[in-house]
């Protein structure tokens, strides 16, 4: 399932133009719901997980210092990335330790190649339920994190796995330049937007009212 494919990483404001405002308005709804949840509760979770990719080391530098810094952790998990991209890095120990990786017992990084989201949240759902993950913080960059959380969870769900997946977004300026493309955050918000009506509309991610039912759990609990 090529989910990549389908629509460009840069994709124009105007664009989005004949996307029905009920779709738009799922979009607002689903990044409500995971802003919602809060941050510091995984502080206290088993594990963190970072998907990697377009070339954004601060995604996995965020995840170690916070791995680091926490020995109560766990895990971590590192997804990996598309070798196709040219900013591409094997996640190599000495990588990772270039990185400022020190602890190292506890971390498991994906050994295939994963070139779109849904094969990393594949990988997720199998590794949380193999390793008895029993919460986990989902560290990702700012403008990727609804997509990327509504991806993981749709994975979960088809794995039959309901555990408390805390947003974690990495500190990084929307300004800042995404290695691979050159784009900001701004820039590429847009593609994100579009690729969550379509991949919503496709079943490839959680719709609102599995994000719904599930965030009411978690602030039940």
């Amino acid at each position: 399932m090529q989910l990549g494919s389908t629509t460009p990483r840069i994709v124009h404001d105007r664009e989005l133009d004949g996307i029905p405002v009920a779709r738009m308005l799922d979009v607002m709804r689903a990044t409500t719901a995971v802003l919602s949840l809060p941050q510091a509760a995984a502080d206290t979770a088993d594990a963190l997980i970072v998907p990697s990719g377009q070339g954004e080391e601060w995604r996995i530098t965020h995840a170690i210092r916070l791995w680091e810094a926490n020995p109560r952790l766990r895990l971590l998990l590192i997804a990996n990335g598309n070798p196709a991209e040219t900013t591409y890095d094997a996640l190599t120990p000495d990588y990772l330790h270039g990185l400022g990786l020190r602890r190292t017992a506890g971390v498991h990084v994906q050994a295939d190649p994963a070139p779109n989201t849904a094969l990393q949240a594949a990988w997720i759902a199998d590794r949380v339920a193999a390793l008895g993950i029993t919460s986990f913080g989902l560290v990702v960059s700012p403008y990727h994190l609804v997509r990327a959380y509504l991806t993981v969870l749709k994975a979960l769900g088809r794995a039959g796995l309901c555990v408390p997946m805390w947003p974690v977004p990495v500190a990084i300026s929307p300004d800042a330049r995404v290695p691979e493309t050159g784009a900001t955050a701004y820039d590429l918000l847009p593609g994100e937007v579009a690729r969550m009506v379509t991949y919503m509309d496709r079943g490839w991610i959680a719709t609102t009212g599995e994000l719904r039912d599930y965030v009411c759990r978690l602030w039940s609990h």
